[in-house]
C-alpha cells in the first residue's frame, strides 16, 4: 500500500497558514521553486489546487479552509507523540524561542522585568514580543504566538485563560495644568476640557463616554493617537487630558518625565478590566510553555504590588 510521505503534513500545515507560496517557505526555510513543488506534489495527494490566485494573491479552496485547523491540531499532536514532554525541565539548559503578543502599555511596565528574570533563570531562551492589532485567537491557532497578553476579546471557548491582575483607566495632565492644583477633578471639569485618546482603531470613544452621554454630557476629543506613551507625550506638551491605565504609570513613576504629570482618579465610575494571559490547550501540558506562564504571573504579581495599584 503507498504511503503519503508524512512530512507533507507539515508543509501543508505551513501553507494554509500563510496562505503564501513565498510566505511558507520563508517559515520553511526553503527557496521559493521549492515550496512551489511541495505545493504540487499536496494538489496531487488530495486532489484540491489548496491555494488558489484571487488578483494579486492566493486564497485557500473550501477545502483547504475546512482542512486548516484539523491540520494545525494533527501537526501538534504528532510531536507531542514524537517529543513527549516527560522530563524534568531545568531552565538553566532550556534552549527555546518564546513569541508574546501584547499591547505597548504591558510591553512598556512589565517586558524589562521579564527579560532580566527569564535570562537569569534560563540564559538561552528569547523571547520575542510582537504587536497585538487585534483581540484574535487566530495567531494562537496557527501557532504564530506562543502567548496572548491582555483584555480577552474575540477568543474561541477552547483558548485557555488566566487572570494576572486586575486594572482601571485613570486620568493624566501635564503638572500647571488648571486640573492639577485641586485634590480631585468633577465630572463638570472633566468635560470642560479637551482629551487626547489612545486608540488603535483610531476610534474616540469609549467605556468613559457612555458613562458621560448617561448623564448627559459629552467630552470633546481633540485627538487620537496609536499608543499610550504618545497619549502622555501629547498631555506633557498641551492642555489636552490622557486616559491611560493605572498600572501603565507604574514603572515610570519615579522617571523625570512622569514626574511632569498629574495623575487622577476618574469622576465617573467606570468598570476595572482583567489582563488575563492566554494560550492555545495544546501547549497547557508543555513543561516549558507552564514555564513561561509562571514567570509571566510572578512578575506581574511583583509589578503590580510594588506599584501599589488597586482595583477602582
Amino acid at each position: 500500500m503507498n504511503q503519503p510521505d508524512m512530512n507533507l503534513l507539515t508543509a501543508l500545515d505551513v501553507l494554509l497558514a500563510e496562505q503564501s507560496v513565498a510566505g511558507a517557505a520563508r517559515r520553511l526555510d526553503l527557496s521559493t521553486s521549492a515550496m512551489s513543488r511541495t505545493l504540487a506534489r499536496l494538489r496531487q495527494v488530495t486532489g484540491d489546487p489548496l491555494l488558489v490566485r484571487a488578483g494579486r494573491r492566493m486564497v485557500l479552496t473550501p477545502y483547504a479552509e475546512s482542512i486548516r485547523e484539523r491540520t494545525r491540531d494533527t501537526v501538534f499532536d504528532a510531536l507531542g507523540i514524537l517529543q513527549p514532554d516527560t522530563r524534568v525541565l531545568d531552565p538553566a539548559t532550556l534552549q527555546r524561542t518564546f513569541t508574546l503578543r501584547a499591547n505597548d502599555g504591558f510591553v512598556d511596565v512589565f517586558a524589562a522585568s521579564l527579560i532580566a528574570r527569564v535570562a537569569a533563570l534560563a540564559p538561552n531562551v528569547r523571547l520575542c514580543f510582537v504587536p497585538k492589532p487585534e483581540k484574535s485567537a487566530d495567531a494562537l491557532r496557527d501557532g504564530r504566538v506562543d502567548l496572548d497578553i491582555g483584555v480577552v476579546g474575540n477568543m474561541g471557548p477552547e483558548i485557555r485563560v488566566k487572570a494576572l491582575f486586575r486594572d482601571r483607566f485613570v486620568g493624566v495632565v501635564r503638572k500647571g495644568h488648571p486640573l492639577a492644583r485641586g485634590q480631585g477633578v468633577t465630572v463638570a471639569q472633566y468635560v470642560q476640557w479637551g482629551h487626547i485618546v489612545a486608540s488603535r482603531s483610531g476610534r474616540p470613544a469609549g467605556p468613559v463616554d457612555e458613562v458621560l452621554h448617561g448623564l448627559g454630557l459629552e467630552r470633546h476629543v481633540a485627538a487620537t493617537v496609536p499608543s499610550f506613551p504618545a497619549a502622555l507625550s501629547v498631555a506633557r506638551a498641551s492642555d489636552l487630558i490622557a486616559l491611560v491605565p493605572a498600572s501603565f504609570l507604574i514603572r515610570e513613576r519615579d522617571d523625570d518625565a512622569t514626574a511632569a504629570l498629574w495623575v487622577f482618579e476618574l469622576p465617573v465610575k467606570t468598570d476595572g478590566i482583567t489582563i488575563s494571559q492566554m494560550w492555545h490547550p495544546r501547549q497547557q501540558m508543555d513543561a516549558a510553555h507552564r514555564w513561561l506562564r509562571g514567570q509571566v504571573e510572578d512578575v506581574c504579581r511583583n509589578e503590580v504590588m510594588e506599584g501599589g495599584l488597586k482595583d477602582g
